[in-house]
């Protein structure tokens, strides 16, 4: 009887979810392990896409800074958001009375659309953050206090988003 095509996890530790190609790749290339634990181990350690996949102390770190990186660039783009929006007021009011409706539902739809890139943004991040890496976690952390230094002088510190 054959055997084969059985679920692996029983090979697998008890934190661990196996997403790679099922062994049928290349017998040298280690697969992505999903950790649903906290954990400081980087071994197989994939972040959000197979192809994000940490290999070398040397992958991490460029992985880390990417991270940072993508932290800071959400907040950028809530900076963006926030002055679009006071320009976007600014230019409603100051247009004459009979065009700023047509103006507000522009400015509006752009307005939308910040919004769900903000949001999308957000819940990459959160799913970056859920490798339950140690390391990855500090990352985001230091990507927010990054991206504030350098875009949220003119915000308060406090947050009200659900997600990120």
């Amino acid at each position: 009887m054959d055997h084969s095509h059985h679920d692996h996890m029983q090979h697998m530790g008890h934190g661990d979810m196996d997403h790679g190609d099922g062994g049928h790749g290349d017998p040298g290339s280690a697969m992505c392990s999903m950790n649903m634990l906290f954990t400081w181990d980087t071994e197989n350690l994939c972040i959000v896409f197979r192809q994000w996949h940490v290999r070398s102390t040397f992958d991490l770190v460029l992985s880390l800074i990417a991270v940072v990186a993508i932290g800071a660039g959400y907040e950028a783009i809530r900076a963006y958001s926030r002055s679009y929006e006071l320009a976007a007021s600014k230019r409603v009011q100051a247009a004459p009375r009979q065009n700023q409706p047509e103006i507000s539902r522009r400015t509006h739809v752009i307005k939308a659309a910040l919004y769900g890139l903000q949001n999308f943004y957000a819940f990459m991040l959160m799913l970056v953050f859920m490798t339950y890496n140690g390391w990855v976690m500090i990352a985001v952390s230091v990507g927010a206090f990054v991206g504030y230094l350098l875009f949220g002088n003119s915000t308060s510190s406090t947050k009200d988003t659900a997600c990120h």
